[in-house]
């Protein structure tokens, strides 16, 4: 009797949500998590032209993130237009029975930085939100993606989404990191690898030794950054440092459910010889401290290396991208990347402004001064007040940085948050796109600890001669 075939992770929990599947191939999918920030005013908009009303509102959770200010508090007044947003969230939040992560509550963050903290994001669940870096969720072994507008208004409506299924893309990481570096790195050494375009189709999945030994903090960075692939998702199987970071959180099952629900997770990792529509292994040993030259996060290279010359590339379609590119960020071919002066640096956001990346950011600063001005935004409220605890916010306001509140912030320069013109910032952000962080602002990317190296250089920099002898 021949047995199941193997399956991967991914295999796992899509399956589990199938409701139905239609006659074009489509499946209709079990949504078990759904979260919602100022911008679904969009989708409940479509619920009050239909007059329904949300069908799972205990499955749906509003966070005010993308348009708070991160400078607020007494005596500071608040955009009317940005205020309006948070007003309409509440507003519709409260009347289809939703909790809210709002102004105010202790909470309160970034949607993917508050999910995973209060125990919302958990192994095998199918998790949505109208945000494309909803695919951090993965990092606990969920099926977490982002959707639109129209998407966002029938999760609502119905608790369900039609999806065509994804290949799968299996993404095998072998070794030890060596010092300095972190799953930054990783994301951005694979992404440059196989383009921005390279995982289109595809649902990620992270494996080998280099995985298996990230923090949660940096799985969740890692998965993060999946979107910037092309892929649908990312997802890395839940393990004992999965089931750790999940006990104790505020929704998380608790006692004997947790038990059972661990011995459930146990479960969902990929069969020995589940099949993969596409596989690659990086050796960790190859990975160096990683910037953005260009507009697109594959544009990255060691900060060891120079510009790229555009005229050395026989692929015309890249050359052509490489020369805009270059243009746009005022580059020249052949300048030492650590060599590029920066005109201000920004820490946080849904890819690293959680507490690890903090930590991190604050050992390279540590008695030292920025030749730059830059801010610092913590991921949730829930980062800021331990960062406080462990006082790493005197350590970036000696240095010369600024401590604000937590939110969506310099990433998307939604709430007020922006650079000036023609200014080059070192963020750690995912996305380095023409007039992401301000009309005419130029990004790079990188981890924490190379922002904090920028910071004090003045330029791009190597973080590891800054973190010689200090504890990460």
């Amino acid at each position: 009797m021949t047995g199941n075939p193997p399956r991967t992770l991914f295999d796992k929990v899509w399956q589990a949500h199938v409701v139905r599947t239609g006659e074009d191939g489509t499946s209709l999918l079990a949504i078990d998590r759904h979260f919602l920030h100022e911008g679904s005013h969009h989708a409940f908009a479509q619920l009050a032209d239909r007059r329904a009303r949300v069908a799972r509102p205990d499955l749906t959770f509003g966070v005010a993130d993308h348009y708070v200010p991160t400078r607020r508090g007494a005596g500071r007044s608040m955009d009317p237009a940005i205020a309006g947003m948070i007003e309409r969230l509440e507003r519709n939040t409260e009347e289809h029975g939703i909790p809210l992560f709002g102004l105010g509550d202790p909470r309160q963050g970034i949607v993917h930085v508050v999910g995973p903290e209060q125990g919302l994001t958990l192994p095998g669940l199918t998790m949505v939100c109208g945000d494309s870096h909803t695919s951090t969720h993965g990092a606990y072994g969920a099926l977490a993606f982002g959707i639109g507008a129209s998407e966002v208004a029938h999760v609502l409506m119905t608790g369900t989404l039609w999806q065509r299924k994804p290949k799968a893309f299996r993404v095998k990481v072998e070794g030890i990191l060596g010092p300095g570096l972190c799953a930054k790195d990783i994301a951005l050494h694979f992404i440059a690898t196989i383009g921005a375009d390279g995982a289109t189709g595809h649902a990620l999945e992270y494996a080998g030794s280099s995985i298996r030994a990230l923090s949660m903090e940096g799985r969740l960075t890692l998965c993060n950054l999946s979107i910037e692939s092309g892929a649908r998702c990312g997802m890395i199987a839940p393990d004992d440092t999965t089931f750790g970071a999940i006990a104790g959180r505020p929704f998380a099952p608790k006692g004997a459910l947790f038990e059972q629900a661990v011995e459930a997770w146990r479960q969902l990792p990929s069969d020995a010889d589940a099949h993969f529509d596409l596989e690659i292994t990086i050796e960790a040993g190859d990975i160096a401290p990683i910037v953005t030259w260009g507009i697109t996060p594959e544009q990255a290279l060691p900060v060891t290396a120079r510009v790229p010359d555009p005229a050395r590339e026989t692929d015309p379609v890249r050359a052509e991208a490489a020369r805009a590119a270059l243009d746009y960020m005022g580059l020249a071919p052949g300048t030492a990347l650590a060599e590029v002066p920066v005109s201000r640096v920004f820490i946080g956001s849904c890819t690293n402004g959680r507490i690890e990346d903090l930590r991190t950011a604050a050992s390279v600063l540590a008695g030292r001064k920025a030749r730059v001005p830059g801010l610092v935004s913590p991921g949730s409220s829930g980062v800021k007040r331990q960062a406080e605890e462990e006082g790493l916010d005197r350590i970036f306001r000696e240095a010369g940085l600024e401590w604000v509140e937590s939110g969506c912030s310099m990433c998307v320069g939604m709430n007020g948050d922006i650079g000036q013109p023609g200014e080059r910032i070192a963020s750690t952000t995912n996305r380095n796109f023409k007039g992401r962080q301000g009309a005419g602002v130029r990004t790079h990317l990188m981890s924490p600890a190379m922002v904090a190296a920028a910071a004090i250089a003045g330029t791009l920099a190597d973080c590891r001669p800054f973190l010689a002898g200090r504890k990460p």
